[in-house]
């Protein structure tokens, strides 16, 4: 290494000496430096530079004999050992400048003011040196030897340096770490070089190394500037931050002010519209949107419902059906809503959604009657969140609609009453389980009720499944003379929100379908159960009486496919019940009823018996609707979602699948239909080992695709032959003929079909490899035969 420094070092010298005027030039143009700093960062630099310059030329003009070359040795040798102390003088300077400005010392520090003292000294020796031969002195060759005094040169480069390191080190804590290591190079590495030049004769490694770190330091000076200015950036994002969240959370008090002000006007509104907000944010966050238009439609749906405030009283708290109140009043709500918000001008979205959410797609809403993408984009968004809130709300006339008959609203709603993808997104989060569901406090029964007349109070449903419940309760009798028959009873029934109904608007709303009413004793009423059949197990003493005088009840229930076997227990019977369900589909709830009696103490719990099949003594033969002749695979019913499905069908080119689809007579929703399963196992069956689903295709156009192994692109189209929804069910239960084409195309399927007015395409794309993808039939509440593979 010093070998080749020694034969390039000239063009070394240069190299660095052009480098330091760069940097002199760039410190002329520097703003960030005080102009004390700068000047001494400038001093500095033009030091270093002449410093190798001249040493340069001594080595140029090194035994050149001429009267110039007599000149320029003696000349650049007295400046290379007069600016040696000059440019510990100037580092000095930087110290004290930096302390004093940054440090905000009151005194210079004496350590300082000796080195000063120092360098002073080491160039009045160094004029000294020009005229004694101290520190070098020339042959007759006009060439360069090292004095008898050359070592008294380095006192004060060395030991300068060295007082000045104690110093930072003192105050280490004023100089940041990149300041702080430019002080140390600047420091040690001359001395460190100057320690090799006693014994390398001939190379000016300290005077290059001076250079070399001069522009270490502006470097590194520019690069903890930067550090500075990017640390009090991110101090100042902090603050507008916090700014912006202190604005945020006063713009959410001022909003819920807004809302608690319109709820005070409907207690049935309470909470709403902050469900109506979340769910708004939810569609806007699967539809892409980015954080910042997440807000806008999340406060947008907060406030749209605002204009009720200035709805009249007496409409609002109206008791009758809504298609009685004064809707002109109503109708004026989103106006109002608008007036209001107008004035808040830095969110002109607020007003957007308050007028524009009662519209709707096919152009029936209100105020202006706009239709499909006319409605702006926030308002449609609100309109799907609102209509699912509000349906799954409890209202003055009605009790709230459970998830499943929300969803078919905004099924069959969607590309009609709404924006199809935004009700879509809102489907997909139901399906997801993040809907409202019903609550724990709402879903469980009473633990007491009184029933003076016959069936006053009927308790909300308990379900029966194949895991065996146990219920049991206290039941008082009523003590007046009059009121002679006095029991308690059951009804076994289905509804959609789980509770019994005896108006003709409920009945039909939440499809209610009553089996029958089951008394403890030897009596029942059979109504829409095929049949009932019961039998006395055991007959009791009458002394089923506790300690406090008051009747014990137990009833033990459970249910395997359409049969439900109930166990009643009274003090004076033991007696099995046999219901045969109208069909497999059908659910079977119990609610707790009676006449002249307080029933309390009502426990619900399980006995860990799962019944299968045997369990249960068959009154009444399975419904079948697959009676009929097979094709290439067996004939299904599927009387649950996706309770059956077929083999799967292995897909290798092109296919044509045909089959003759029955929708059975107890479906009621949209998708009790056929579905189409796009999946993998080892065995080519639904759920064998290793199973992947890539996608649910269902035939009234929805489809459930999982991003986890696959990517579908699902398109569905109403033709103009759709006969309209409740044709379409009832069609489908006259049963119709569907075929389906379907290729595979490397990792990608293809899926074609139209049923019922329904166009429906879909491309699956599967992430993994694997061996095949496989095909199958399935569905809801559907039969499906005479299955044809071409």
């Amino acid at each position: 290494m010093i070998e080749i420094i020694r034969a390039h070092q000239l063009n070394l010298m240069l190299m660095l000496c052009g480098a330091c005027g760069i940097l002199i030039l760039l410190l002329f143009n520097t703003r960030f430096l005080s102009k004390r700093n700068k000047q001494i960062m400038i001093l500095m630099e033009v030091i270093a530079f002449l410093l190798l310059w001249f040493d340069r030329l001594a080595y140029i003009y090194a035994g050149d004999s001429s009267e110039t070359g007599f000149v320029m040795v003696r000349l650049s040798n007295f400046f290379v050992f007069f600016l040696t102390p000059t440019i510990v003088f100037a580092f000095n300077l930087y110290i004290t400048d930096w302390l004093m400005v940054e440090g905000q010392l009151k005194k210079v520090p004496r350590r300082l003011k000796v080195v000063a003292y120092m360098a002073i000294a080491g160039m009045v020796m160094a004029v000294l040196a020009a005229f004694t031969d101290l520190y070098y002195y020339f042959a007759e060759t006009n060439t360069y030897h090292r004095g008898s005094g050359f070592l008294l040169a380095y006192i004060i480069p060395v030991m300068g340096p060295i007082l000045q390191y104690t110093v930072i080190k003192h105050y280490k804590r004023i100089f940041s770490r990149l300041i702080y290591l430019s002080l140390i190079l600047y420091l040690f590495v001359p001395i460190v070089c100057g320690i090799l030049q006693v014994f390398t004769y001939g190379i000016s490694i300290v005077n290059m190394s001076m250079v070399a770190v001069s522009l270490s330091m502006y470097i590194l000076l520019y690069l903890d500037l930067n550090n500075t200015v990017e640390h009090a950036h991110e101090i100042e994002i902090q603050h507008m931050q916090g700014e912006k969240k202190h604005m945020e959370k006063l713009f959410d008090q001022i909003a819920m002010s807004f809302v608690a002000a319109a709820e005070k006007k409907d207690e049935y509104m309470k909470g709403n519209s902050q469900q109506i907000a979340a769910y708004a944010r939810q569609i806007a966050e699967f539809s892409g949107m980015d954080e910042e238009e997440c807000k806008k439609v999340y406060y947008a749906a907060l406030l749209h419902d605002v204009g009720i405030i200035g709805v009249p009283d007496n409409v609002i708290q109206n008791q009758e059906d809504p298609g009685k109140w004064d809707y002109e009043a109503m109708r004026k709500k989103p106006l109002i809503g608008e007036e209001i918000l107008s004035s808040i001008t830095e969110y002109p979205y607020l007003s957007l959604g308050a007028h524009y959410s009662h519209e709707r797609y096919n152009g029936t809403g209100y105020p202006e009657g706009l239709k499909g993408e006319e409605i702006p984009e926030i308002a449609r968004i609100i309109a799907v969140a609102d209509a699912y809130v509000t349906m799954t709300s409890r209202k003055r006339y009605r009790g709230a609609k459970p998830d499943f008959i929300a969803r078919e609203t905004l099924v069959k709603g969607g590309g009609d009453v709404f924006d199809p993808v935004f009700a879509n997104h809102m489907v997909k989060i139901i399906d997801s389980g993040a809907g409202r569901g019903t609550s724990a406090e709402e879903d469980r029964p009473e633990t007491e009720f009184i029933c003076y007349n016959y069936r006053e109070y009927v308790t909300r449903g308990i379900t029966v499944s194949d895991e065996e419940k146990k219920i049991t309760f206290d039941c008082e009798f009523s003590e007046e003379k009059d009121r002679k028959f006095c029991a308690p009873s059951i009804i076994l029934f289905d509804s959609f929100d789980g509770r019994v109904h005896s108006d003709e608007k409920s009945i039909e709303a939440y499809h209610y379908l009553e089996y029958g009413e089951v008394w403890f004793d030897k009596y029942s009423i059979t109504t829409a159960a095929r049949e009932i059949e019961e039998k006395i197990i055991e007959e009791g003493n009458g002394s089923g009486k506790n300690r406090k005088g008051l009747h014990r009840y137990e009833i033990t229930a459970g249910r395997f496919e359409d049969h439900v076997r109930i166990v009643m227990k009274s003090e004076e019977y033991t007696k099995e019940v046999i219901v045969a369900l109208p069909s497999l589909s059908k659910s079977a709830i119990i609610g707790l009823t009676g006449e002249n009696c307080r029933v309390t103490n009502i426990s619900i719990g399980s006995t860990d018996n799962i019944l299968k099949d045997g369990d249960i003594r068959r009154i009444a033969a399975p419904i079948s609707y697959i009676d009929h002749l097979e094709a290439d695979l067996k004939n299904i019913q599927i009387d649950q979602t996706r309770s059956a499905s077929t083999a799967g069908i292995r897909i290798t080119g092109k296919h044509r699948i045909a089959f003759h689809a029955q929708i059975l007579p107890s479906a009621s929703l949209v998708w009790h239909c056929p579905y189409v399963l796009l999946f993998y196992s080892a065995n080519g069956r639904v759920d064998g080992d290793d199973f992947r689903e890539y996608n649910l295709i269902k035939l009234n156009g929805e489809d459930q695709g999982d991003e986890e192994y696959a990517n579908n692109k699902f398109t569905m189209k109403k033709k103009a032959d759709f006969p309209g929804w409740e044709e379409w069910k009832e069609l489908g239960k006259k049963g119709t003929e569907c075929v389906l084409y379907v290729e595979k195309k490397g990792d990608q399927v293809i899926l074609k079909t139209d049923h019922l007015g329904i166009s429906i395409e879909d491309v699956t794309t599967i992430k993994e490899e694997k061996p095949a993808v496989y095909l199958a039939l399935t569905g809801d509440q559907v039969a499906l035969t005479d299955i044809r593979i071409d």
